[in-house]
């Protein structure tokens, strides 16, 4: 009994080692393609390894009347391009930020450029780190390692 005991916490952490080396797994996708809507479709979009260390995976639902776009995609890879993310950044949904100074000095009157992102009647920003491809919603895919464990540990306790 004690070998396997022994065996057990020697396998369990190789594998919390193994896992503390791995990146955030996120969806990348815009509902506006196949199977990226509510609910998601796991089997046409692939999940992508967010290049920063600390990221977050992101879901924003910006809402017009009855349309509603959803973006799914790593937070580093939208803060170049996106000036409305919210200050508070941990796990949960929170309102889009206002820029007021956003478009301020441009002379444009084409309407569909958006420069101002005044086009949306409500954007909502979701942040998830804490598991892989969290920032899907519809339901929890079980993490690999999780299953391996569960594995080990019957196989460990038929021996």
């Amino acid at each position: 009994m004690h070998l396997k005991s022994c065996l057990l916490v020697v396998v369990l952490l190789i594998i919390s080692l193994l896992n503390t080396s791995e990146a955030l797994w996120c969806y990348e996708c815009v509902s506006n393609q196949p199977g990226c809507g509510e609910p998601l479709n796991w089997l046409w979009h692939w999940t992508t390894v967010c290049p920063e260390d600390n990221d977050v995976c992101v879901k924003i639902l910006e809402v017009k009347d009855a349309e509603t776009v959803i973006t799914r995609s790593c937070l580093s890879t939208l803060i170049g391009k996106r000036t409305d993310i919210p200050a508070d950044r941990y796990e949960g949904c929170r309102k889009a930020s206002v820029d007021v100074k956003l478009a301020n000095y441009v002379n444009n009157t084409i309407k569909e450029l958006d420069i101002k992102r005044d086009y949306y009647d409500n954007t909502t920003w979701c942040f998830c780190f804490l598991d892989h491809r969290c920032n899907e919603s519809s339901f929890i895919v079980p993490c690999a390692t999780t299953i391996l464990m569960g594995a080990l540990f019957s196989f460990i306790i038929r021996i």
